[in-house]
């Protein structure tokens, strides 16, 4: 016979007939003495406080600005009035009810305009399938080892990234030291030659400053100027949203990108290097330079050298500015890197190439992982609250899932303890009449 899902055992009802979400209470961040216990905003864990609001474990439910995330908390603890707050379970599990809330799509209930918000009414409407107290433990405790072990998972694809970047520049730092063609170059040109970029025939031109360009000269679809915003991991990304008109690029044209250019941002961050692969039109920002090889030099190792962590440490050391790093025409021509023949800097670039698509293959498919990691988690919740994960449990399990023991009981008495707890309405007497 096959299984249904969610199973008859399971009682169909409403989270608010199971579940009482309580207002957080104001708490402002110079109220807070910052020791002791937690204090939780609708996003997580804002400060600390010693006098918690609920002295047990217990949930908090982002009720404005990042409504719907959940949280739990182990230890007494403060939620403030951004959130609500699950403290009486009913002796249900609390690791269940975790689940369950992060399984609802209580980030999907905004009703409002201005700050986006949870409300209780709508979350309480939710249809939820109730299973048996016993079960409930069944379940939270696969769900404590299924996603810790997705979580674990993550963690280490998440780290990748962070050696890939590693990798490749260790990879540029080889390429600019000689280092990545040591074996190639062994018997035919043994000799190391070093030069600074100013001995090496390259031409410097800063971008236009002063009243050059200016604020004002911006326009939506115009031609695209490329500062250091538009230049990462060896690529110019062009921005609709800073372009000029075409009379104003025709007036600026000792600064008109070139295509074999590279184009170096000189102000924030140092190593932000690319070659202009396009024909098409683009101007060098203010906040660029544009670097010309002469017949000695490949423009991609150039590229190579500006994105190197020797450029990079070099340009940090040298460069002026007290607030940001602003790289000079003077600086930039007297960094010195390895300089080899036009042979060597061609298997140089070839090679970098090559371990760099590497990299990206390997990047990807760790992000094509991650994708699929997050969506596990999703699809192993899912099969939870279907009673998927603990079918064979309750075959193992039969006295308890019935009886006093079944999802029915539970539910009649969870409602009889609640109908219990509500004060009793005061009742007005009436006065006696002569």
């Amino acid at each position: 016979m096959s299984s249904s899902f969610p199973p008859e055992c399971w009682q169909s009802t409403t989270l608010g007939s199971v579940i009482e979400l309580v207002y957080g209470k104001s708490l402002p961040a110079k109220v807070r003495d910052g020791v002791s216990f937690p204090v939780f905003g609708s996003n997580g864990v804002v400060g600390k406080h010693s006098i918690p609001l609920v002295e047990n474990p217990g949930l908090i439910v982002g009720r404005k600005g990042s409504f719907g995330e959940v949280h739990i908390s182990e230890e007494p603890f403060f939620p403030i009035d951004t959130t609500y707050y699950v403290d009486n379970f009913h002796g249900q599990p609390i690791r269940y009810w975790f689940y369950q809330l992060r399984f609802l799509p209580l980030n999907q209930l905004n009703r409002a305009t201005a700050i986006p918000g949870l409300n209780r009414k709508d979350a309480y409407s939710q249809e939820i399938a109730l299973p048996p107290l016993a079960e409930q433990k069944a379940i939270a405790d696969k769900l404590d080892t299924l996603l810790a072990q997705v979580e674990n998972t993550k963690a280490r694809l998440e780290r990748i990234p962070q050696i890939l970047k590693r990798f490749r520049q260790s990879v540029l730092a080889a390429a600019v030291s000689g280092q990545l063609t040591e074996e190639w170059r062994s018997g035919d040109n043994p000799e190391q030659i070093f030069k600074k970029l100013g001995e090496a025939g390259i031409e410097v031109k800063t971008g236009p400053f002063g009243s050059a360009l200016h604020k004002s000269d911006y326009v939506n679809g115009g031609i695209p100027v490329i500062n250091p915003m538009h230049i990462s991991d060896g690529t110019i990304k062009p921005s609709d949203a800073m372009t000029i008109s075409h009379q104003k690029y025709t007036s600026l044209e000792a600064w008109h990108l070139r295509k074999g250019d590279v184009v170096v941002g000189r102000r924030g961050e140092m190593g932000r290097a690319s070659v202009v692969e396009s024909d098409e039109s683009q101007l060098c920002g203010t906040g660029s330079m544009i670097l010309r090889v002469g017949e000695d030099a490949l423009p991609k190792y150039l590229e190579i050298i500006l994105r190197s962590p020797t450029a990079v440490s070099y340009f940090n050391s040298a460069s002026v500015g007290s607030t940001m790093v602003n790289l000079n025409q003077k600086v930039i021509k007297n960094l010195e890197v390895y300089f080899p023949s036009l042979s060597e800097q061609t298997e140089i670039v070839r090679r970098v190439d090559q371990l760099f698509a590497h990299a990206d293959r390997i990047e990807q498919q760790v992000n094509n992982a991650l994708a699929r990691v997050n969506n596990l988690t999703q699809s192993i919740l899912a099969k939870a609250f279907r009673g998927e994960l603990t079918e064979q449990w309750r075959k193992d399990n039969p006295e308890l899932i019935s009886g006093e023991n079944s999802a029915e009981a539970l539910l009649e008495r969870i409602k009889a303890e609640r109908a219990a707890a509500k004060p009793a309405k005061k009742t007005r007497s009436k006065r006696a009449t002569v």
